[in-house]
């Protein structure tokens, strides 16, 4: 894979140009928890074909304009808190096979999380994903073997940490692990996967007792609320759940803090994607620091879009999530416009300044890029 080194002669473990920025740094104590984010889940090699004008049919190929191969799955949020300066860790099992040497090494050494809970499994193959992108959609294809060794299991070993994510099915309750990190004083993130059954159950939603956010995006709110708009589906949610929030692509999201009495609404950014593999985990890991921060809510609505909206222009789920240098590329591109559209975005992401000031821009270094087994 690209090492991202730039002439540099160590590996870089971050695509920030600069030190690293930690929100979190006033809130960290010596006998605090030694984790911001923990995770359990399964960790996907993806490969992603962008540039698709249609999938193909039967019996048909077609061209893609490009590609690219990283961690998938769990890794996808994973990687997007850590660039943002989470401190991350995962449970999940790795195949020694190359997708798993390479996932493996990818988050580890270059994105720098916590894989202490992970293990490496051999003969086993790893999960496996392929994304087909096109008109700012996509599709995916995925062929994987249950892991040998229960997840829960793995995730026992997870730090003591400030927030858990988990992804609810009706066919499984909030895991153990999970609890235990809420009741050590963890805050449980959640959103849910498309319910391929159409069932939509109501025991999803009886899970949200135990969460504090809830973040699905619009037709998953609207459907398990049976309701007819995202506003009336986050209305619903929000009996359910302290912060809800309610995702809708380009068109922004609209969320509920019941904790500090806040309500917002934020248009999304007109961006041209070119591949919107994990852009939902990139907005749900943006909103997680932003919360762990205190930051108000409409702010945290607005960073998270944000990231998001940079993540959809690179190719690949994981490697496409943005560091504070892309945020400070696109703040510094936001004050060099002199138009209306322009002022209107220095106004309403002003909060930057204090997060990015203009001096501190990047060069022209990036991170790695998102290919397996490139050597420079």
């Amino acid at each position: 894979m690209g090492t991202g080194r730039e002439g540099r002669g160590d590996l870089e473990t971050t695509p920030l140009v600069g030190e690293p920025r930690d929100v979190l740094a006033g809130e960290r104590r010596s006998d605090g928890p030694a984790i911001d984010l923990a995770l359990s889940g399964t960790v996907f090699f993806d490969i992603v074909l962008t540039g698709l004008a249609s999938p193909p049919a039967s019996g048909t190929e077609v061209g893609a304009e490009g590609m690219g191969s990283c961690p998938g799955g769990v890794a996808n949020l994973a990687v997007a808190a850590s660039r943002l300066g989470l401190r991350t860790a995962v449970a999940a099992a790795f195949g020694e096979d190359v997708y798993g040497e390479f996932a493996w090494e990818t988050l580890s050494a270059q994105e720098m999380v916590d894989l202490s809970a992970s293990r490496r499994v051999a003969d086993w193959h790893s999960p496996f994903t392929v994304s087909l992108a096109y008109r700012g959609d996509r599709s995916m294809v995925t062929h994987e073997h249950p892991s040998p060794i229960p997840p829960e299991e793995m995730a026992r070993a997870l730090p003591r940490a400030r927030a858990a994510f988990v992804s609810l099915s009706a066919d499984t309750d909030i895991p153990e692990w999970a609890r235990q990190q809420a009741c050590d004083g963890a805050r449980i993130f959640a959103d849910v996967g498309w319910d391929g059954s159409q069932e939509w159950s109501d025991a999803v939603l009886a899970q949200l007792a135990c969460c504090h956010a809830f973040m699905p995006n619009a037709i998953e709110a609207m459907s398990y609320t049976r309701t007819g708009s995202p506003a009336s589906a986050l209305s619903a949610l929000s009996e359910h759940v302290p912060v809800a929030v309610v995702t809708d692509g380009p068109r922004g999201a609209l969320a509920v803090d019941q904790t500090t009495g806040e309500s917002a609404e934020v248009e999304g950014l007109v961006v041209d994607a070119v591949d919107t593999t994990g852009a939902g985990d990139v907005f749900g890991a943006a909103f997680i620091v932003g919360t762990l921060a205190g930051w108000p809510l409409e702010q945290r609505l607005r960073f998270a879009n944000l990231s998001a909206s940079l993540s959809v222009q690179h190719t690949g789920g994981s490697l496409s999530a943005p560091g504070w240098a892309d945020i400070a590329a696109w703040w510094g591109s936001v004050h060099a416009g002199h138009d209306e559209a322009a002022r209107t975005l220095a106004r309403d992401y002003g909060f930057l300044t204090d997060l990015v000031p203009l001096p501190w821009l990047p060069t022209a270094q990036r991170r790695a890029s998102a290919t397996i087994g490139l050597r420079s």
